[in-house]
């Protein structure tokens, strides 16, 4: 019977079924080989992903003895900026004679330069006496949606201001008509949604990119730039939407505005013989080209040049005209220029004293 057992087993190990049944063992074994390796491929991008927790934001200057000095200048820079913008935005709020379309888009402006500073201005200020620069990575993603969104949501703001010029001034008798309340609401809630998922799409497409280290930040707050230059993988997909999309809202943006100037210019030339009145009509938008000026000047400069071209140190600088300098002198814009508001804080301050 012994006998009999080892011959039946001699002749299964020799019968072809037996050979196809080995050849099917060892396929199974490479394949949960296979399926093993990219398990732990997944696990080790996985780990490459999020191996960077924190980034280090290394400010302004290297130079540790300026830090106190650069200080004072931008939290009284800042201080100038929430004290300005409060007040303009308390006058439209309190005064009923402020209560036309200029004004409440120049509210929204108020509001907006004051939040636009403060995603990045404390943070900046907290670091120039800390000896811990670290920012968290979901602070870090944070900080880059509200600054693109409320950046492009005033870039978009300045032309309807425009547009409202414009009306005002060649369209004076259907001004009331033309930019009724109905119309003012649209075009803001417009172009505040326009611009949270405009920043929406930058945020998440930063977020999903691989960081492995090094994580120090060229920049004193998170910006695309910066971040995609400590990217591990393959940054071209952002960087072609920062110049499309980011560029194509500036740049949009900034022709609605010389558009609007030089019909507003033409209208003068053709309806106004008076050099006095064509000095008094131009100086109610004066304040506002400057507010444009100094606003689109280091914005298109910063997002419309090739990353090859671009230098840290000068994105930083030109990045603190633009986000902390021009929030700051747009109050003393428009209340220097500006009969109107003027009349209104005093009244206020006389009131109040």
């Amino acid at each position: 019977m012994r006998e009999g057992l080892q011959r039946i087993q001699g002749e299964n190990f020799s019968d072809p079924g037996s050979l196809r049944l080995k050849k099917h063992l060892r396929a199974s074994r490479k394949t949960e080989a296979q399926k093993a390796q990219v398990i732990m491929q997944g696990d080790g991008q996985s780990n490459l992903r999020n191996s960077v927790s924190e980034f280090l934001l290394l400010g302004v200057t290297d130079i540790q003895e300026l830090n106190p000095i650069l200080f004072v200048i931008f939290f009284t820079i800042y201080f100038v900026n929430i004290t300005g913008n409060g007040a303009i935005l308390m006058i439209v709020i309190l005064d009923p004679r402020l209560y036309s379309p200029m004004y409440f888009f120049l509210g929204n402006l108020a509001f907006l330069d004051i939040s636009y500073s403060t995603v990045t201005v404390p943070k900046m200020l907290q670091n120039l006496l800390s000896t811990s620069k670290a920012i968290s990575f979901l602070e870090c993603i944070t900080q880059l949606h509200f600054f693109h969104f409320l950046g492009s949501t005033e870039t978009m703001l300045l032309p309807v201001m425009a547009f409202d010029r414009f009306v005002a001034i060649c369209r004076p008798l259907h001004y009331s008509i033309i930019m009724n309340h109905q119309l003012c609401i649209r075009m803001t809630v417009t172009i505040w949604t326009v611009g949270f998922f405009h920043a929406l799409l930058h945020s998440v497409m930063t977020s999903r990119l691989s960081f492995c280290g090094p994580n120090h930040v060229h920049h004193f707050f998170c910006d695309i730039k910066p971040l995609l230059d400590l990217a591990c993988g393959n940054t071209e997909l952002n960087l072609w939407l920062l110049n499309t999309v980011t560029g194509t809202i500036a740049l949009t943006s900034f022709s609605v505005i010389c558009l609007s100037y030089f019909y507003i210019i033409i209208c003068l030339l053709l309806k106004t013989r008076s050099c006095t009145m064509l000095h008094k009509a131009l100086s109610t938008c004066a304040s506002h080209f400057m507010v444009v000026v100094l606003f689109y000047a280091p914005v298109l400069f910063t997002y419309i040049r090739p990353a090859s071209g671009s230098s840290l140190d000068q994105d930083t600088i030109i990045a603190i005209m633009y986000s902390v300098v021009t929030p700051a002198l747009n109050p003393l814009i428009y209340t220097l220029r500006n009969k109107e508001v003027r009349n209104a804080l005093n009244r206020k301050v006389r009131r109040w004293l």
